[in-house]
């Protein structure tokens, strides 16, 4: 299955990540990888409760490398293996201005 992942940054052009089925991470391999990218950024939880979905975790992570992390080739492969891993969707859409996840 192919996979396709867009960040969308407020400007600029989008970031378009194309992946197929053997380079998407296990679950459990696209969670440690989020989780890891989520301490190592230092976010705080959108939420009051306290909660932090994968979607979440998914646009924080975006925002902290910034467009200038997704110059990085591989960071961008692993930050598009791990959306795929942790969504499982073919199509996924990260609007980091809006904090929103399609797909």
């Amino acid at each position: 299955m192919k996979t396709q992942v867009t960040v969308l940054f407020e400007s600029g052009d989008p970031v378009e990540l194309q992946l197929d089925g053997a380079e998407v991470l296990s679950s459990e391999a696209a969670r440690r990888w989020l989780d890891e990218q989520y301490v190592q950024m230092q976010c705080e939880p959108l939420r009051g409760s306290g909660k932090v979905l994968f979607a979440d975790k998914l646009i924080q992570v975006a925002a902290g490398a910034g467009r200038a992390g997704f110059a990085d080739p591989a960071w961008a492969l692993d930050y598009a293996r791990a959306a795929a891993g942790v969504l499982s969707k073919a199509l996924i859409k990260v609007d980091v201005g809006r904090q929103a996840v399609s797909y």
